[in-house]
């Protein structure tokens, strides 16, 4: 499959870039090129592009990959080109004119041009801004070192045969690629949707044995097993027609460990986007179900970061629906894997309770629930407001209902309880086998007044009626960092609307 796609790209174009997320077979695509350009035939021995029509002349390949290069500066970064160029030009028998990295660059494209038109290929072309991005200054610099780097391709198309540049991120053409003539974005083409990953029905057909052997290991029936391995890592997305594709790494993973863990985020954790989205006080409730124009999937410079692009392009967010007519897109998280360890990261971003720890927090707070004991919930709920900075106060009501929608979601992420959360209505209701727990939360006011809210809105109306009792609990946080300050619950009987008498169930704290 994805040799016939590659066919295409190196028939029809000459530059070009893909972006897709980390781990997902872009270094793999730019390998596979290099081989097809060096003339490799026989490492293709079987696969559709064997028995085309493609002729497999060698070409002079330059490959960069910005993946090994460490840099924190401009400077550092232009030696690290250099050295680079003369790898390049040491191994293919020339030498480079004495000058900076752009006039070396040059040089190496005309003297290699000499055995025939040269392929260019970069991977992971943003790594370098990317590591720098906390600081915009520096980060600013080391695009413009890249920027002057892309445009020494300017002007040389008579010396170029192809060229093809991957990365995570995207930033605009003028920012970086204002050199490259006749770039094509083929990152939401839907041609080349499936190109890099691996879709359900090829997992299944080059898996299977892997498959079974996990499920016998595991006591899973192989059609659960497969339902169950699409649910934690199928789904992403990457164009309006598109089907839904594997992270590979992910994929191979849990088939070779025959277990499942969060795999890709233990590769690298997205701590400048997490800072970003605290920092700009991003509402992370509407991260779900999420709808969108086109304009979600555009570029973005490093001055003036905007979080939905770079959620999309990490692969945090990926597409789960397109309307034509209205020409609006639904983004979601792709799969359990990405939606439970992104909101664990959360979490420990804007609370004092770190990521190894909110596991067992949670089910804590779930079990006092089952038993009734509200008195024990929020005194663990209460950890999880403890330590937060004083100069974010309380007083800015998002932060805590971000952290009070965060803890629930983990909640019904963990259990498969029903567990929803709202904005303008009830802040959450979570649906045991043992009661049905409706929460109003206010950052003002007293308790009473939150309980107040419950019956006057008729939150619990929808419920009454199930066998299992219903459980209405107001609380307030403080307004100087205190966390939570009073609370009380009472229970409406099963099947019943009456209340119980108040002073059997009613708790202060």
């Amino acid at each position: 499959m994805w040799t016939r796609d590659i066919y295409r790209l190196i028939t029809e174009g000459v530059v070009y870039f893909l972006s897709r997320p980390r781990r997902f077979g872009k270094s793999l695509l730019i390998s596979t090129l290099e081989a097809i350009f060096l003339g490799k035939k026989e490492l293709f021995r079987d696969l559709w592009i064997d028995s085309s029509e493609y002729h497999w002349n060698p070409h002079p390949v330059i490959r960069i990959d910005f993946s090994q290069f460490r840099v924190t500066s401009a400077e550092d970064l232009k030696v690290k080109l250099e050295e680079r160029i003369h790898e390049i030009a040491s191994a293919a028998g020339v030498v480079c004119d004495v000058g900076d990295y752009q006039k070396q660059f040059r040089d190496l494209i005309t003297q290699l041009s000499a055995n025939g038109k040269v392929v260019v290929l970069v991977d992971e072309y943003d790594k370098p801004i990317i590591d720098n991005i906390g600081n915009v200054d520096n980060a600013g610099r080391i695009r413009d070192v890249l920027k002057g780097f892309y445009e020494v391709l300017k002007g040389l198309d008579e010396y170029l045969r192809f060229v093809f540049l991957t990365g995570v991120s995207k930033f605009s053409k003028v920012g970086v690629f204002s050199g490259l003539n006749h770039l094509k974005d083929i990152t939401l083409d839907i041609r080349f949707g499936s190109m890099l990953g691996m879709t359900q029905s090829e997992m299944e057909a080059r898996f299977a044995e892997h498959i079974r052997i996990f499920s016998g290991n595991a006591g899973i029936p192989v059609p659960d097993l497969v339902e169950k391995i699409r649910f934690w890592y199928d789904g992403f997305c990457f164009s309006y027609a598109g089907v839904p594709i594997y992270n590979p790494f992910s994929l191979l993973m849990a088939l070779d460990m025959q277990d499942f863990r969060n795999y890709w985020f233990e590769t690298g954790t997205p701590t400048f986007l997490l800072r970003l989205l605290r920092g700009q006080e991003y509402d992370v409730q509407e991260l779900e179900n999420l709808q969108v124009n086109e304009l979600a999937f555009s570029s973005y410079e490093i001055d003036r970061l905007d979080v939905l692009p770079i959620l999309v392009q990490t692969g945090y967010l990926t597409i789960k629906g397109y309307d034509p007519t209205r020409r609006l897109y639904t983004l979601d998280y792709p799969n359990f894997e990405v939606r439970e360890s992104f909101i664990k990261y959360l979490i420990d971003e804007f609370t004092s309770v770190r990521k190894e720890r909110s596991d067992a927090q949670i089910w804590k707070m779930i079990d006092a629930m089952k038993i009734g004991d509200m008195a024990q919930f929020f005194e663990i709920l209460q950890i999880f407001f403890a330590g937060i900075p004083y100069d974010i106060q309380i007083k800015r009501e998002k932060y805590y209902q971000t952290i009070f929608y965060l803890i629930f979601r983990l909640m019904g992420l963990q259990t498969g309880v029903g567990v929803r959360t709202g904005k303008g209505r009830i802040d959450a209701v979570v649906e045991l086998q043992e009661g049905i727990f409706i929460f109003e939360f206010k950052i003002t006011g007293d308790a009473d007044a939150a309980l107040a809210q419950i019956h006057e809105k008729g939150y619990a109306r929808p419920y009454q009626g199930r066998d299992a009792p219903i459980h209405l609990i107001g609380a307030v946080f403080g307004t100087e960092g205190q966390g939570i300050v009073d609370w009380k619950a009472e229970q409406l009987p099963a099947l019943n609307e009456k209340l119980i008498p108040k002073d059997t169930k009613i708790t202060y704290i």
